[in-house]
């Protein structure tokens, strides 16, 4: 196990992504220190040591006071944020009983773009302290402005409005004062709680001045540790305690004080206070910051939009998107250029998109592929630099990546040779390349990866021998016609069927001596071979070698069958279109012409396994091995795959195309702190980086452990698995990533295709000291 001191920043880390958490200052760092070791007492003992500590809490509540402008109400020090708004809520909730039992149509609301803390809290105790309102979402406007009409038609029956002073994903920032009126000439008497969280250090706040009766903040959000917040409650404010016990914090909040954390934040408020103090810097200052951000990312990414009014936001936030890239390429990019900024959808292929963007009415590709960058208030002007030299250097990885164009890059040494599989939402778009003869095709394209194979063939200028599909669906729009348009000058004909097959093609012999059409892609040949059943006319296409006008089982290397068969299962018959008796004869057939070890590539990947084939299917998949076996008719296979079928939502769109069973592989675990040891006990292990290309451009280091990286990205990890089909017993693969989930994928399946030699590192290059 690595200790504590093992694990370290990486060097030359640019950190961007602030509205998450903050680094501690040293002040803070020292502040608390010093509460630790020395200052340690307990505030409620009576003794010499105790009221040392007592001191350090009241003067830091003081301080509070000063600061956020508030010389009146209470001041509550809390665990954070979400312990602030439970608190606030539960007390609005808990006075406003006698109300709701009597209001006609009771209501709670908050803002659509607010913190999932405040919403969640809201249904939570609404129900549990049988409130019975209704909880209403307060719509925004393009700009994410809180609807002041929307607010006047309901305020008057509200319980409780819940509002953010800055959102933590946009920066936004509401008029609190345009929002006081709105509020006060409805309901002067309706409880009102705005989070503070993003606003304090970044512009002044008056709190006694106003009508607001609760404003959390938390620590960690400015420069403090984690684990201490501030509740402010005004004066007359109801207040119901959330943690009952000793009576501490004046009964308001039970519990030993966090007299660390607290002294910490009395540290950053004192660097606020002090007007001589430089550490946070000007308005003025942070906004130089914010342009020239935002002008290197304009430079580095020419179709980049920004998903904020720059006027109605805080200079410290940038959330931004890129027509043709994926959040997660970004946040990829980045994190391996040493670059921290967050998105919305982590590191998953199924995609969920922004739901602070969808409320302002963004687009849903701007929704998905949202990237939010953030510096702080004590941000340097050093940083900014080498944060804008970080993004130039990286965004060179994209270019030669193809994933954006440059007019003077010769990106022609990075081509891909091989399978890719880009997958959008559990979805499986495959692009095979030959590059030595320039040529392409791509099967089942995705809406969300359109521009991205625009963009690669632009780049590498491909001539595009096909734009594929391996079913339709009825009244289904394909992205293939929108592809083909695009590239029109580089597709190879015009003259193609509904499902994009050339109709200028010659003929191929299959193993069981059916003839198929065919087209060729370099050296290597593409056949069409009809596969009724999943819809009427969905068809697999058997990329191989053909020998003398046959393509022989053992010669094709990929089959790409479209939802007919998944890893796992068999796609669904119970549509208007399908037929499970054409399926029952369609995987008799798909069998008679492909070995068992041919590659199968299907158009979804519900469990990041990215491909399969059909011995392992008849090990795992009984229906599927009974057909092939004979053990059963098609009106037998009929019935039981109805009642597969039944399992099935008709609205679920990830399961939508079949019923899947659940596949897992024992692998083996090298932690990061054995990695070198593993490398010197094992000379011929190879290890293997599944990043992404652009990620492995952008990475810095060349080594692990003494030993080269090799790059086998999980997109072409399928096309590793063919070329590699000779070395499963022999060769020793270590599989790495930023985090270990990626990896733990790949090596799961290469050892589900028999590599029976293969290992992950848990954590990643994360951990990796």
């Amino acid at each position: 196990m690595l200790t504590l001191t093992d694990i370290q920043p990486q060097k030359d880390e640019i950190y961007l992504d602030n509205n998450a958490t903050t680094p501690v200052l040293p002040q803070a760092a020292a502040a608390a220190s010093h509460a630790m070791q020395l200052c340690y007492g307990n505030p409620s003992s009576s003794h010499i040591t105790g009221i040392k500590a007592k001191y350090i809490l009241e003067t830091t509540r003081n301080l509070v006071r000063k600061v956020i402008g508030a010389p009146s109400g209470e001041i509550t020090f809390t665990s954070g944020a979400t312990e602030g708004i439970q608190t606030a809520i539960i007390s609005a909730l808990n006075a406003t009983r006698g109300q709701a039992a009597t209001a006609d149509k009771p209501v709670l609301l908050y803002g659509a773009t607010e913190h999932k803390a405040v919403p969640e809290t809201l249904k939570h105790w609404n129900n549990m302290l049988n409130i019975g309102a209704e909880v209403l979402a307060i719509p925004v406007d393009e700009r994410g402005i809180l609807d002041l009409d929307f607010i006047r038609r309901h305020v008057a029956d509200a319980l409780i409005i819940c509002t953010m002073a800055a959102n933590n994903e946009t920066g936004v920032f509401q008029d609190l004062k345009a929002l006081e009126s709105v509020i006060r000439q409805g309901n002067d008497k309706v409880l009102w709680m705005v989070d503070c969280v993003q606003a304090l250090g970044k512009f002044s706040l008056d709190i006694a001045n106003t009508t607001i009766d609760y404003a959390p903040f938390s620590g960690h959000k400015l420069y403090a540790p984690k684990g201490i917040g501030i509740l402010y409650v005004r004066e007359g404010a109801p207040y119901t305690p959330f943690i009952a016990g000793g009576g501490q914090e004046s009964g308001l909040r039970s519990g030993t004080e966090n007299l660390p954390g607290i002294a910490a934040i009395q540290a950053i408020l004192s660097l606020l206070d002090d007007e001589e103090d430089d550490t946070f810097k000007s308005h003025e200052v942070l906004l130089g910051y914010r342009k020239q951000l935002s002008d290197t990312l304009c430079e580095a990414f020419p179709d980049i939009v920004f998903n904020h009014d720059f006027a109605c936001s805080l200079p410290t936030t940038l959330n931004f998107s890129v027509k043709g890239l994926s959040s997660k390429d970004i946040m990829d990019l980045f994190d391996a250029a040493h670059i921290r900024v967050s998105s919305g959808s982590a590191c998953s292929s199924k995609v969920s998109g922004s739901f602070v963007l969808e409320a302002m009415g963004k687009p849903k590709w701007q929704s998905d592929s949202a990237i939010r960058m953030s510096f702080g208030p004590a941000t340097t002007q050093q940083e900014i630099d080498d944060a804008c030299e970080a993004i130039k250097k990286a965004v060179k990885a994209l270019h030669h990546s193809c994933l954006i164009l440059s007019d003077t890059q010769d990106n022609s040494e990075f081509a891909v040779d091989g399978l890719q599989q880009w997958v959008y939402d559990q979805q499986c778009t495959w692009c095979y390349v030959d590059k030595a003869a320039g040529e392409c095709i791509v099967l089942d394209m995705i809406p969300e990866l359109v521009n991205k194979f625009q963009t690669l063939v632009k780049c590498q200028n491909y001539q595009v021998n096909g734009v594929l599909e391996t079913h339709r669906h009825d009244g289904q729009l394909l992205s293939s016609e929108i592809v083909r348009e695009l590239i029109s000058g580089q597709m190879l004909s015009s003259d193609y069927d509904h499902l994009g097959w050339n109709k200028h093609n010659t003929e191929l012999t299959l193993q069981n001596g059916q003839q198929v059409s065919a087209i060729n892609i370099g050296t290597k040949v593409l056949a069409k071979l009809p596969l009724p059943g999943h819809t009427e006319n969905s068809v697999c296409y058997l990329l191989g070698t053909a020998k003398e006008g046959r393509l022989e089982a053992q010669d094709i290397e990929f089959a790409f069958v479209g939802d007919t068969l998944q890893i796992g299962g068999l796609g669904r018959v119970d549509l208007p279109e399908s037929s499970a008796e054409k399926m029952y004869e369609s995987l008799r057939n798909l069998a008679a012409v492909i070995a068992d070890d041919t590659l199968i590539c299907p158009s979804h990947d519900y469990q990041q396994l990215f491909s399969t084939c059909l011995a392992m299917e008849k090990r795992t998949n009984r229906l599927l091995s009974d057909v092939l076996a004979g053990e059963i008719n098609a009106g037998e296979f009929k019935q039981q795959k109805a009642l597969v079928d039944t399992k099935l939502p008709p609205a679920d769109h990830h399961n939508y195309c079949g019923s899947i069973s659940t596949s897992s592989a024992d692998i083996g675990h090298i932690t990061p702190d054995k990695l070198k040891q593993f490398m010197a006990d094992n000379p011929g292990a190879t290890i293997v980086d599944v990043r992404e290309p652009h990620e492995f451009d952008a990475y810095p280091e060349e080594c692990v452990s003494g030993k080269a990286l090799v790059n086998i990205p999980l997109s072409q990890l399928t096309n590793f698995v063919n070329r590699h089909r000779q070395e499963k017993s022999s060769s020793t693969f270590v599989c790495i990533c930023r985090s270990g989930n990626r990896s733990d994928a790949a090596a799961r399946t290469l050892s589900r295709y028999g590599f029976n030699k293969v290992y992950h590192v848990p954590g990643g290059f994360a951990l990796l000291s």
